[in-house]
């Protein structure tokens, strides 16, 4: 595994990747500074997306989840840049309700790479911002960032 820790206006983003593929995005800074073009390429499409030049990510992924996590991750992939679903919507793709909304809320939360795959889209049935592993406030952020709120530069 390889990694590159990425300067962000939500804070140090870190990248990791195995066999030429994103594996993590880690909402911390590891310090080290590989240099291998997946890690590049990254840096480069998130700067581009903070800087609102980006709103969908063409990198090499390498999705270490089971099946369920894997078609709930898919289908949070294909939310739109500024567009927001509830975990109830999203479990109503997949035909679930009731408690198996829960099941879709913990695949969303475990999901290992953030902003990559937009799992900060997902928000609660009442449009509120709930469930987010780099804090709420970053989650805000990225939010008023897709409604064009919010201008950051990295």
């Amino acid at each position: 595994m390889i990694a590159l820790t990425v300067p962000s206006p939500i804070g140090p983003l870190t990248v990791e990747a195995h066999g030429g593929r994103l594996i993590a995005v880690r909402f911390e800074d590891a310090g080290d500074r590989a240099q291998e073009e997946e890690l590049r390429a990254a840096a480069r499409q998130l700067e581009q997306y903070f800087s609102g030049r980006r709103r969908r990510f063409e990198l090499p992924l390498d999705l270490r989840a089971g099946p369920f996590d894997r078609r709930v991750l898919a289908a949070v992939a294909e939310i739109r840049f500024g567009e927001r679903i509830s975990y109830g919507e999203l479990a109503a793709r997949f035909g679930l309700t009731g408690e198996d909304v829960r099941k879709v809320a913990a695949a969303v939360g475990r999901n290992p790479l953030p902003i990559l795959i937009p799992c900060h889209r997902v928000v609660g049935a009442d449009g509120g911002l709930v469930g987010y592993g780099g804090g709420i406030q970053r989650k805000a952020q990225l939010l008023a960032l897709e409604a064009g709120q919010l201008q950051m530069a990295v």
